[in-house]
């Protein structure tokens, strides 16, 4: 039986976001700290990429350039998420306001559908470097980057605004407790007092557009780059573009498959603990947000020796201070 909507209001003025429902008091203070932890570490980890990358003259390339929209919308991701259920740990702040809410929700479904974007985008980038080397830079010049750049952060704002419109319109008059780290669709809906199948179905419909989409993109785009360097193997440079694609794919596996497990089980009659979900939705969320700059910028020589080089230099000027 469906309940009936409330006309014209909302009862619930408010939301409460429990983390990890079942977890026992003396566990807030470890899980938070952690959470404290992995923040800090994305914090300074995607910052550190953004300011190189806008800083020296030599990282502005096309490959630069989408890592750090990368690093920039993980950025935004973590900021917008993880202070606040730091805070209901710490603090027992674990109340939002409604419109909070949405907001944190707008803000969670359009930087992670982003990131699939951006990511696809790093794929054909690898592609016509290691297929095309001779046409890469006539093909992906940095201004066609950046506007597609552009392109991705305006349109899919559009296409999330839609979504959350139509979870605003749900009447939310009855319970307000959000078993999850942050406002999402899936959790969110789940606490609306009328019909909802149609906003579920357009969710769904619309996350296996931003998943299986980019993911297809990014697998022909993978394969043709393993065909070229299976054929060029007798090359001085395949084990470099072999490297390449090595970690790449595991950030990609990181992002990718974890979410597309969890969107196609949602849909089959298994139920999961609700700590064992809320753990498995923060580890496929948060984990590549640090594993990204780690391995797409961090192991990159010309990211390294920036960084090496600004280490040496500061280490240098200490040193010639204490003398």
């Amino acid at each position: 039986m469906v309940a009936m909507p409330v006309p014209n209001q909302t009862a619930v003025s408010e939301f409460i976001l429990l983390g990890f429902p079942g977890l026992q008091q003396i566990f807030h203070t470890p899980v938070s700290v952690i959470m404290f932890l992995v923040y800090s570490v994305s914090l300074i980890a995607n910052s550190i990429v953004i300011i190189l990358i806008v800083l020296k003259g030599n990282l502005h390339q096309p490959m630069y350039i989408v890592i750090g929209n990368l690093s920039l919308s993980d950025l935004l991701f973590d900021t917008i998420t993880l202070p606040k259920i730091i805070a209901k740990y710490w603090f027992g702040a674990g109340s939002m306001t409604y419109y909070g809410c949405f907001f944190q929700l707008f803000c969670v479904h359009y930087l992670g559908s982003l990131d699939s974007l951006i990511i696809m985008l790093m794929a054909i980038d690898r592609y016509v470097a290691i297929c095309k080397p001779l046409r890469y830079h006539s093909m992906m010049t940095i201004r066609l980057v950046v506007l597609i750049c552009y392109c991705f952060w305006a349109l899919d704002a559009i296409q999330v605004a839609i979504l959350v419109v139509y979870n605003a319109r749900l009447s939310y008059c009855g319970p307000n407790k959000i078993k999850n780290c942050f406002c999402s669709i899936t959790f969110l809906s789940a606490l609306a007092c009328d019909d909802r199948t149609f906003v579920i179905t357009l969710s769904y419909s619309f996350a296996m557009c931003a998943l299986l989409i980019p993911l297809a993109v990014i697998i022909l785009s993978y394969l043709l780059i393993i065909r070229v360097v299976h054929m060029s193997a007798g090359s001085g440079n395949w084990q470099k573009a072999f490297y390449t694609c090595t970690t790449h794919l595991f950030v990609i596996g990181l992002y990718y498959i974890p979410r597309v497990f969890l969107y196609t089980t949602s849909k089959i009659p298994l139920i999961l603990d609700a700590d064992v979900n809320v753990l498995l939705l923060c580890l496929y969320t948060y984990i590549p947000h640090l594993a990204s700059p780690l391995i797409y910028c961090l192991r990159t020589a010309e990211i390294r020796t920036i960084v090496g080089q600004i280490f040496y230099k500061t280490l240098n000027i200490k040193c010639e201070g204490t003398l």
